[in-house]
């Protein structure tokens, strides 16, 4: 009941939008954009100064079915009802995530401005920033991931990062449990090193989708190893396989856990996510948005505000 939401200044969301048109409006059966409405009538509703959209780049390039770009039909829907609209793909890596996460923020404004993108804190070389965080400054004060998922830090936190993630000062972490991995899983792990990915598995003991994969090319951050030297690449919701992304952890030879995948995304040791199962663990964290991307945003936008 929407008639139910309070007012706000501020309204932030990002619901599905693959296919989202203005023509034939309510379709029952496209489910992948039907919330894009709820999310309008939400805006007409609350009327707040400002909106945050955030999406998948693939919006970007998306099309509905009459071959309109979605982006345009948002642009359109979201003018119509008095909105100022700007687009920013913006890397979370730019802003302190130890990750190459790269998003598309649409924002709307009712004063008519037209709102900047926050200010990047960090790059790859530095250039007068802080250089990007690197998997291995995010992740090396863990100890062993256990079946409990309880752990105790491998030593005393080291540089900035390590410092915020445990800002709680406790002795254990939580949730540090891996997946299951197949023995062909294991031994194909051997064989990629820290960066790499499929294309250094020998043929003779690649499966027959890492064949195909090496005479199609591309997908390079398939079975992929995290480069200690760099943050990593996007986590999805299926960082629990060995197949789908970059999920080896740089130096054991063993999928990242749960705690890695949420450090990763930039959540702090005291976030706990519950669940009934662990498989909706890696859906939450894969569809998350980086909090420190968030927090970038936030104090970016109070400036608006003020």
């Amino acid at each position: 009941d929407k008639s139910t939401i309070p007012k706000a200044d501020l309204v932030i969301g990002g619901p599905p939008c693959q296919s989202f048109s203005l023509v034939g409006k309510r379709d029952p059966n496209d489910e992948r954009s039907s919330l894009v409405f709820d999310y309008l009538e939400v805006l007409e509703h609350v009327k707040p100064k400002i909106f945050l959209f955030e999406n998948v780049t693939g919006i970007s390039s998306a099309k509905d079915s009459e071959g309109n770009l979605v982006l345009n039909n948002l642009k359109m829907a979201f003018s119509e009802i008095g909105y100022t609209i700007s687009i920013y793909k913006l890397n979370a890596a730019d802003y302190g995530v130890p990750q190459r996460r790269q998003r598309v923020f649409l924002i709307g404004s009712k004063d008519g401005v037209e709102i900047t993108a926050p200010i990047p804190t960090h790059s790859q070389n530095g250039d007068g920033k802080h250089v990007w965080v690197s998997s291995l400054e995010a992740l090396d004060d863990l100890g062993n991931p256990c079946d409990s998922g309880e752990s105790k830090y491998a030593k005393e936190p080291e540089g900035e990062f390590q410092c915020f993630m445990r800002a709680n000062d406790s002795e254990v972490v939580t949730q540090h449990f891996t997946p299951y991995a197949s023995e062909k899983d294991k031994e194909l792990m051997q064989y990629i090193p820290p960066g790499g990915n499929y294309t250094s598995v020998p043929d003779h003991v690649a499966t027959t989708r890492i064949l195909n994969f090496k005479k199609t090319g591309g997908r390079t951050t398939t079975y992929g190893r995290l480069d200690p030297k760099m943050p990593s690449y996007t986590i999805n919701t299926h960082f629990n396989r060995l197949n789908v992304g970059c999920n080896i952890h740089y130096r054991d030879r063993r999928i990242i856990s749960i705690r890695e995948g949420l450090r990763l995304q930039s959540f702090p040791d005291s976030f706990f996510l519950t669940s009934k199962t662990k498989r909706n663990f890696y859906v939450q964290v894969g569809n998350a948005v980086p909090p420190l991307l968030a927090k970038a945003w936030a104090k970016h936008l109070k400036g608006y505000f003020n």
